[in-house]
C-alpha cells in the first residue's frame, strides 16, 4: 500500500510547484517594466535639472561678460555695469516699488544676485546641494515675482501692466521646478548627488543634500 500511495503523493506536489514557477516566470517582465519606468523618471528629472542649471549659469555669464543677449556687449559686470540696476530701477508696480529703486545698482545687491545665479547654476549642473539651491532659488524668484507684481492690471502711472496671469508666471514655475528637483534627489542621476550624499559631513547635515 505504501508503495502504491507514494507516486500519488509525489504527483500531488507538482501542481503548486508549477504554479510557483509560472508566477516567478511572469514576474520578470513586471520587474523589468518597473525598472524601465524608474530609469525614465530619473533621467527625465536629471534632464530638467541640467536645463534649469544651464538657464541660471547662462544668465550669470551673460550679465558678467556682456555676451550681447540680455546684456549688451561692453556693459557686463566686469566692464563696470550693474546686473540689477536696469531691472530694479525699471520696477513700476507693486507694494515695494520704491524699495527696489533704492536697491538698484547697489554693490551688495549686485554681488548677492550674481552669487545666487552662479551658486544655483553650479548646484543644479553638478547635482549637489540641491536643497540649498531650492531655498535660495525660491527666495530669488519670490523677489523677482514681487518686482514684476503679476496681480496688478495697471502700472503706477495707470498704463496696462500686460500681466497675463495674476499669480503663475515663469518665476513661480522656476521655483516649483527647483523644489521638485531637490525633493526627488534629481542629482543622483547624471550628477554627483549620490557621491555627495555619502560624504560624512553631508550625512550628518541632511540640509546639505
Amino acid at each position: 500500500m505504501a508503495v502504491h500511495e507514494h507516486p500519488h503523493r509525489h504527483h500531488g506536489f507538482h501542481l503548486p510547484f508549477r504554479g510557483v514557477h509560472r508566477t516567478a516566470s511572469t514576474a520578470g517582465p513586471a520587474v523589468s517594466a518597473s525598472t524601465d519606468t524608474h530609469s525614465l523618471r530619473a533621467y527625465s528629472f536629471a534632464s530638467l535639472r541640467l536645463l534649469t542649471g544651464f538657464a541660471f549659469l547662462w544668465a550669470f555669464l551673460d550679465k558678467t561678460f556682456g555676451l550681447g543677449y540680455a546684456t549688451p556687449s561692453g556693459k557686463g559686470w566686469i566692464d563696470g555695469g550693474s546686473p540689477t540696476k536696469g531691472f530694479l530701477s525699471g520696477v513700476a508696480v507693486g507694494p515695494v516699488e520704491s524699495t527696489f529703486h533704492d536697491w538698484a545698482g547697489a554693490d551688495w545687491a549686485d554681488a548677492l544676485f550674481m552669487a545666487g545665479l552662479l551658486g544655483i547654476g553650479l548646484a543644479l549642473v553638478s547635482g549637489i546641494t540641491l536643497r540649498l539651491a531650492a531655498v535660495a532659488g525660491t527666495a530669488m524668484m519670490a523677489l523677482m515675482w514681487i518686482a514684476e507684481w503679476p496681480p496688478a492690471q495697471h502700472l503706477s502711472d495707470g498704463s496696462p501692466s500686460m500681466s497675463t496671469n495674476p499669480f503663475v508666471d515663469y518665476h513661480v514655475i522656476y521655483a516649483a521646478a527647483l523644489i521638485v528637483l531637490a525633493a526627488v534627489s534629481a542629482g543622483d542621476t547624471l550628477g554627483l548627488g549620490r557621491i555627495w550624499a555619502q560624504l560624512p559631513f553631508v550625512r550628518r547635515h541632511g540640509w546639505l543634500r
